[in-house]
């Protein structure tokens, strides 16, 4: 149970690092997903690529959503306040020599 839990804090940190890059890979998977799937439907190409670009849209504003809870959560937490002065501790560290 342990390994699960550190595992889910990896990811969880992971990701915080990295919000854009899962914002956009998700909004790439919405695309392509969406157009998977209006793919065998009986409509105009353009209409299949509208309906494509509107489903990842909004996958991309949830995950948008999501993203800023998160950002909310390690404000709140401190955790946020912990990785900016261990960042500036490092440059201020590397400056010096």
């Amino acid at each position: 149970m342990a390994e699960a839990k550190s595992s889910m804090r990896s990811i969880r940190e992971w990701v915080v690092e990295h919000k854009l890059r899962v914002v956009g890979c998700l909004w790439l998977s919405g695309v392509v997903g969406s157009i998977a799937y209006n793919w065998s439907r009986p409509e105009k190409t353009s209409v299949k690529i509208i309906h494509a670009r509107l489903h990842a849209q909004a996958l991309t504003l949830a995950a948008l959503a999501g993203a800023g809870l998160v950002e909310y959560y390690d404000h709140k937490s401190g955790a946020k306040a912990d990785r900016v002065s261990k960042l500036l501790e490092s440059e201020h560290l590397a400056r010096k020599n």
